[in-house]
């Protein structure tokens, strides 16, 4: 049996009779406008149980959306849970409005305004929804470094909705960043990386808090910048503070996402064995030891792609929003590897060490290290 479908101006004769009509759009889009007098029942929750909505399977029963097709699928849902008298407005509340026919606005703060209207893409997205962008705007993200990866990554994140990015860096601009490091600018040269990160975000997106640390990370301020923090991000050029962050992730149960580059290639992981002991690797298991200096020179040292540190904090940045919403599968037990010259990825399997001296099951924190000594050793 095929639903009928009515105009705007008969749903609202009909709804004047003592139809009940019902919006079927989301929470989010109807607050921005809806038909007067209509019921909010979103699509999902209608159907998943329409009799806690409609009792009366007897009502006359008139469904609306934006345009048309939603409720008409879900029309069908309640023509074939026994409603009997259904019909779907053809054109929803668009052509509602191109009609003439009132519509209401709900009130609603500036910050709900801006909330609705920035974030309307993500919305719209079943697995994320408000209630995924809730938890976006509820997040903090620790970031240790503001320069090649921390830059597009920050960008991204901020624009995302990211509630809080802690932002640790203790350098300054410099010229030869401006190649890469995206969040700074010509007129920022001199400036801390940390408060130019600032500005910049700030002007992307004035209503995520931005806190900045402009020191260099020890083993005495690791756990002040990252115990809160629901993600920590790696954005570090060097072995000593890649170390660090691993076990203090570790130490404190906190995934680390990590990437690094390298001329014209990159990589990127997640290492999440303070949650996952004996399930996932941590940094230690896939790099006991460090390399040698020479083996593995910074950036101002061996050069790097502009566009290199773009693709790789973008991925990092994809594992982050995905670890704050529980969506997907992470790269936690893969190491991704991305060869810009090539144009290919490919994927390494990673497995906890069982005798890793850091995350190995049942093994208590050693202490943090001497990580320059360490490194420097090998």
């Amino acid at each position: 049996m095929s639903i009928e479908q009515i105009s705007p101006a008969q749903a609202r004769q009909r709804q004047q009779a003592g139809a009940i009509l019902i919006d079927v759009r989301e929470a989010h889009e109807r607050a921005a406008g809806h038909a007067e007098h209509s019921l909010g029942i979103a699509k999902d929750a209608l159907e998943a149980d329409p009799d806690a909505n409609l009792p009366d399977r007897g009502a006359e029963i008139v469904l609306i959306c934006q345009s048309g097709a939603r409720s008409l699928r879900a029309a069908q849902r309640l023509l074939e849970a026994g409603y009997a008298r259904v019909a779907s407005v053809d054109g929803g509340t668009a052509r509602w409005i191109a009609e003439g026919l009132l519509m209401v606005v709900s009130e609603q703060s500036e910050a709900d305004r801006d909330f609705y209207d920035r974030y309307s893409r993500h919305l719209r997205l079943p697995e994320v929804g408000e209630a995924g962008q809730r938890k976006l705007q509820a997040a903090r993200v620790a970031m240790v470094g503001a320069g090649g990866l921390g830059s597009p990554a920050a960008f991204y994140l901020a624009a995302a909705g990211v509630g809080t990015l802690m932002l640790a860096d203790d350098d300054v601009v410099d010229r030869s960043n401006l190649q890469r490091q995206i969040l700074h600018t010509e007129d920022r040269i001199g400036v801390a990386k940390v408060e130019s990160a600032r500005i910049a975000l700030n002007a992307l997106n004035p209503r995520v808090q931005v806190e900045t640390f402009a020191e260099r990370i020890t083993s005495d301020n690791v756990e002040r910048l990252i115990a809160d923090a629901d993600v920590v991000f790696d954005g570090a050029d060097n072995f000593p503070v890649r170390y660090l962050l691993n076990d203090a992730c570790v130490k404190l149960g906190k995934p680390l996402v990590y990437g690094a580059i390298h001329r014209f290639e990159g990589q990127v992981s997640v290492f999440d064995a303070g949650r996952h002991r004996g399930a996932c690797p941590c940094y230690r298991c896939l790099f006991p030891q460090p390399p040698p200096p020479e083996a593995a020179p910074n950036c101002a040292e061996a050069g790097v792609l502009g566009v290199l540190p773009g693709v790789v904090g973008l991925i990092q940045a994809t594992e982050v929003v995905k670890l704050i919403l529980g969506l997907g599968e992470s790269l936690a037990g893969r190491l991704l590897h991305f060869d810009a010259l090539g144009m290919r990825m490919r994927e390494t399997r990673l497995r906890p060490d069982p005798d890793c001296p850091v995350c190995a099951t049942g093994r208590a924190f050693p202490g943090y290290i001497d990580y320059q000594a360490f490194c420097a050793a090998q």
